[in-house]
């Protein structure tokens, strides 16, 4: 097939260009490069079957293709409230153009959601039914609501235009080419204990997160993308195994050898207390569950910061 894959350059778009080139797709990856990186496609520039371009998604893009994953928008705390206008509009513009063009060529989309769209949630672990406990104005904000409204840009044009979609809510995800200064705890905890530095936690430490190794998910994001044409999602894919921030930090101090030593700061604002997701609907519908324990994913992640971390 022909395949476009939006933000193809940044750490998930990257294995998911990786994987489709292995199963002989004809791959179009574009990147406008602001978290992305050439490197990370680096390997794929002379294969015949990829072509690397540069482009932002707030604009429209005019080529034929058969399916899209559309992952373009930054998605670390450092890089979204960077420019946290920028970043409404690579969500709701990206959307637009996107799903204009699948319109257009009747081409199948998936859309890259994110678990934030359950903002600070109330109910424990998230099923896709759960509608989230958003702050619409606070400083996360501009990727929680800019991803809430790609979702409902995604099911007006399927209900409207009869785009065929996918709705894939990602969980924390970690794996190598994660960026190494993206603010996500996974690097900051393995750069801040190969540099031997503090390892930094906010508020007590207690709040929880689930890591899903980036093998796993592409799995089932591809998993997903192949579903009965009716099946939308939305659909929850991360790992259900939760963890502290304490047993995180932890783990990398043991896998790492350090002697880093963990310091307290005060937890950031609307940063959520917990987050599981409950991933029934993507056992039953995709046949999906992750396979890689924390353990065996840090190993592989901590190997390819040693290549990177001065």
């Amino acid at each position: 097939m022909k395949i476009l894959v939006t933000g193809g350059a940044g750490f998930l778009g990257s294995h998911l260009c990786d994987r489709l080139i292995a199963e002989g797709h004809e791959v179009l990856c574009v990147d406008n490069y602001f978290t992305g990186t050439r490197r990370n496609i680096a390997h794929l520039l002379a294969h015949p079957m990829f072509e690397a371009a540069r482009h932002d998604v707030t604009f429209p893009l005019y080529v034929e293709t058969e399916r899209i994953f559309n992952l373009a928008c930054p998605a670390s705390p450092v890089h979204y409230q960077h420019d946290p206008v920028q970043t409404t509009k690579t969500s709701v513009h990206g959307a637009i153009n996107m799903l204009g063009l699948a319109k257009r060529v009747k081409a199948r989309i998936l859309q890259a959601s994110t678990s934030e769209v359950y903002g600070d949630p109330d109910v424990h672990p998230q099923p896709e039914g759960y509608w989230g406990r958003v702050n619409p104005i606070g400083i996360r904000s501009c990727y929680d609501e800019g991803k809430r409204c790609a979702e409902t840009l995604f099911f007006d044009y399927h209900r409207q235009h009869r785009v065929d979609i996918k709705v894939m809510r990602i969980f924390n995800t970690y794996g190598p080419r994660m960026h190494p200064n993206d603010g996500r705890v996974v690097s900051n905890f393995i750069v801040q204990a190969l540099k031997g530095e503090d390892i930094t936690i906010y508020g007590d430490g207690q709040q929880t997160r689930s890591f899903c190794y980036v093998d796993d998910l592409i799995d089932g994001m591809l998993r997903l993308m192949e579903t009965e044409a009716g099946f939308t999602g939305p659909v929850n894919v991360g790992n259900p195994s939760e963890f502290t921030m304490l047993e995180l930090a932890e783990l990398v101090l043991n896998l790492t050898k350090s002697r880093s030593r963990l310091v307290f700061r005060p937890l950031p604002s609307d940063d959520p207390r917990q987050r599981q997701p409950d991933i029934a609907l993507a056992r039953e519908k995709l046949n999906w569950e992750p396979k890689v324990s924390l353990h065996d994913g840090l190993q592989r992640t901590i190997a390819y910061f040693r290549t990177v971390v001065g």
